[in-house]
């Protein structure tokens, strides 16, 4: 169900996730500056793509169609945001070594389900001026089945499966984001053998720290 564009060429080939109500160009941010392919997925009722059919909204489901775009274009790495990066935590935990790099930026969920967030809070909880929220609202104005479906859900139900992760995993978490508790990207990070933890304190004020974490780990 999801679409992907590639940008670039060569080795390696990136898989790169959006978090929920992303537009095209916050899906994108994550691959400025990464040599070789990025393949940028886009997910249903987002951009350009379909909406989402009844009883899409799950990790298991979106890990799928992650996995299925990985093996058509051949991507190695993997990078997630939010959502996906909760969709790339299903997939590592029933295939470990599905990837040679992952990093999960902003993780918002791991085995103990988010509260329920409506629409408004959703918008409104990163900040930023009137055109980015009037951006967001637009994008949201899909996604209220996402909104209903996602709370309740977990991503892995025993975190003790990531720990057969062998790859190194990369994972960047917020201090004052409300959306992406800062406590979750600790467990997440915990989790796995090789994994690093960044703090920053906003993703949208610390991008350049991020992106710089970013080429350093994908770049081995």
């Amino acid at each position: 169900m999801v679409t992907f564009r590639s940008f670039g060429s060569g080795t390696p080939v990136t898989l790169v996730g959006h978090g929920l109500g992303a537009t095209p160009g916050e899906a994108r941010l994550p691959t400025s500056g990464l040599p070789g392919t990025k393949v940028v997925v886009t997910l249903p009722s987002h951009g350009d793509a379909p909406d989402a059919p009844e009883g899409y909204w799950s990790y298991r489901r979106i890990a799928a169609d992650l996995r299925e775009v990985a093996r058509e274009t051949g991507a190695t790495q993997a990078i997630g945001v939010s959502l996906t990066a909760g969709a790339l935590l299903t997939l590592l935990a029933g295939e470990p070594d599905a990837f040679d790099r992952v990093a999960l930026l902003l993780p918002s969920v791991l085995d103990e389900p988010r509260p329920v967030l409506d629409r408004e809070d959703a918008i409104t909880a990163v900040g930023g001026p009137p055109d980015y929220q009037a951006e967001r609202r637009r994008a949201f104005a899909r996604l209220d089945g996402a909104l209903a479906a996602l709370p309740g859900q977990v991503a892995v139900a025993d975190r003790a499966a990531l720990s057969q992760v062998t790859a190194p995993v990369l994972v960047v978490g917020a201090t004052r984001d409300p959306l992406h508790p800062e406590d979750v990207a600790k467990q997440v990070a915990a989790s796995f053998p090789n994994g690093r933890l960044e703090l920053v304190p906003s993703w949208t004020t610390h991008r350049g720290d991020v992106r710089g974490w970013l080429l350093d780990f994908l770049r081995g």
